[in-house]
């Protein structure tokens, strides 16, 4: 086995390791839940499914979902499948699948920059086709797999991989890898597979548009390019054109489908063009790329999981970043130029939101970022056109690159043990809190079955955790986070009649849409009635998170 192989497995197999550590940690957020543990477990049980706008495939009497989200599809649920199907319903199992992902995202950064810094090495070839090998394992991949495997964000974000969908990160690379190849070699199955993970990628999750769509430029005008400059290894054919369109267009008919039943992506869409769900402006352009600029900065950082139990920052990572970068743009503007156009066109086109402007979208340009730096330092370390004896100067220069490297790297090691050091105390906090599981389990044991949820982020965790043995009845309404809507009264009211039924809040401190608690405590007073705190769960340090109450 060669160093170069060694060097990756090790990068992979250090990777592997951070992720599964204490997997369970921290608790099972809303979201993982929602958009795959609850459909798999749903499907894998035989409970009724939960389809999304009760929009899917029927099939022996029961809906299979084709979405989970407007903009996001079902892939995590099925992919989920076998894994909760062999080792059973739980956390650390779900979670297994995203890790997984993660693996392969680090496996597909090192093809797409061998293959990009092969390709600018042979300088525009105009005759190239079967002649040329495979991308070999450069130096370049290699320092990208060993940045993003100790990186906190890519570790913490691929074990709650459902929760930032970084399935996407798979289909993006893979994409991107193909894309290189085909404009490399010319070959026809490169642009097809291009072709069908850039519909994956938009499937999984529609804001990978960020990064297809100046990808698919690139592509073109570089096709034009070669042309130009009489590349006859690139060439297509009628019917590979035809093959790519419809490999592009396969894994988006469950996205026309559902749409087409539901109207749901457009719908969504249209609604927060001007202003989105949470409230962003998205006509605020330079508001919103100062956000997402800052964003850019604190993923390379690693300081935006508050929620582990306490922040880490490297420091050093953005100014090491932006030096590589800069020397590299210097020494070799034609390899770093495209990359980088690449990332801010997605930074650019990420000010737009239907949601919020979440610093976890950017999981998806977190590894891309790195590569850049990767490719950047590739650029500088290794130079064969360099003399055999290198000058003490340029010993001195490489030396210096070789350091800023490993400082990036050892903080972000550093960080990335602290964090799990810091989970293992905390357990998780706030909606990421490991008394989710607490929560579930006491409904369950209890015969809390059918309870009322007065707040968001409560449902789909407590049926996951229970194996649907416990179904929340939520009624305090999505329409709007900041109040509730008219008829918030009107339902609740309907359950106060029964002086049995449970109700599960956040605590005041804890609450995500607002309004609801204030109400049910009015609501209940109007009829001259007293709620009873029957028992509240609370974070490892004492911070009360949910609670069960009754009005007797």
């Amino acid at each position: 086995m060669t160093p170069h192989r060694i060097a990756l497995l090790t990068g992979l197999a250090l990777y592997l390791t951070l992720a599964f550590y204490q997997l369970g940690l921290p608790g099972l957020h809303y979201d993982e839940a929602r958009e795959a543990g609850l459909n798999a477990m749903e499907i894998l049980t035989g409970a009724p499914i939960t389809a999304f706008r009760s929009v899917g495939v029927e099939v022996g009497g029961r809906i299979f979902p084709l979405m989970v989200q407007d903009y996001i599809g079902a892939l995590n649920v099925y992919l989920a499948l076998p894994f909760l199907a062999t080792t059973g319903i739980g956390v650390p199992n779900l979670r297994a699948l995203p890790v997984l992902c993660g693996a392969l995202t680090l496996l597909l950064v090192e093809r797409s920059v061998s293959e990009w810094v092969t390709w600018r090495s042979e300088r525009w070839r105009t005759a190239v086709g079967d002649r040329l090998p495979p991308a070999p394992i450069s130096f370049a991949g290699l320092v990208a797999i060993w940045l993003i495997a100790a990186s906190p964000g890519f570790v913490f974000w691929s074990r709650q991989g459902v929760f930032v969908t970084n399935v996407t990160q798979v289909f993006v690379f893979l994409c991107i890898w193909q894309t290189i190849r085909w404009l490399r070699t010319g070959r026809s199955g490169a642009l097809v597979a291009a072709a069908l993970t850039a519909g994956l990628a938009l499937y999984a999750k529609l804001l990978t548009i960020w990064v297809i769509a100046p990808l698919t430029l690139f592509a073109l005008l570089t096709l034009l390019r070669l042309q130009k400059e009489g590349a006859k290894s690139i060439s297509i054919t009628p019917s590979t054109l035809v093959l790519t369109a419809l490999a592009f267009a396969a894994p988006l008919t469950p996205l026309i489908w559902f749409n087409l039943q539901s109207g749901g992506t457009l719908t969504s869409i249209v609604a927060n063009l001007g202003r989105s769900y949470y409230g962003i402006d998205n006509l605020a352009l330079g508001a919103n790329l100062l956000t997402r600029f800052g964003q850019l900065v604190q993923i390379l950082r690693g300081d935006q999981f508050w929620y582990l139990g306490a922040v880490f920052a490297n420091p050093v990572a953005p100014w090491v970043g932006l030096a590589l970068v800069g020397l590299g743009l210097l020494r070799s503007p034609a390899c770093l130029t495209v990359p980088l156009l690449l990332l801010a066109s997605a930074v650019a086109l990420s000010v737009f939101t239907v949601s919020d402007l979440f610093v976890t979208h950017y999981a998806l340009l977190q590894p891309l970022a790195l590569s850049i730096i990767a490719t950047a330092a590739g650029t500088l370390l290794v130079q064969k056109h360099i003399d055999a004896h290198p000058t003490p100067s340029l010993r001195f220069f490489q030396a210096m690159v070789t350091g800023l490297l490993l400082a990036t790297f050892t903080f972000d090691l550093a960080n990335t043990v602290a964090y799990h050091r810091a989970l293992t105390q905390s357990g998780g906090l706030a909606d990421h809190s490991d008394a989710g599981y607490h929560l579930a389990y006491h409904l369950r044991y209890n015969g809390m079955g059918a309870p009322v949820a007065l707040d968001w982020g409560i449902d789909a965790t407590v049926r996951f955790l229970s194996e649907g043995a416990v179904t929340p009845i939520e009624i305090f309404g999505y329409t709007s986070p900041a109040a509730p809507d008219d008829e918030f009264e009107q339902r609740l009211s309907a359950f106060l009649e029964n002086p049995d039924n449970v109700y599960l809040l956040h605590s005041e401190q804890a609450t995500v849409f607002k309004g609801r608690r204030e109400r049910f405590f009015a609501a209940a007073a109007a009829q001259g009635r007293t709620p009873v705190l029957e028992r509240r769960f609370t974070q490892r340090d004492g911070a009360a998170l949910y609670e069960i109450w009754k009005v007797p």
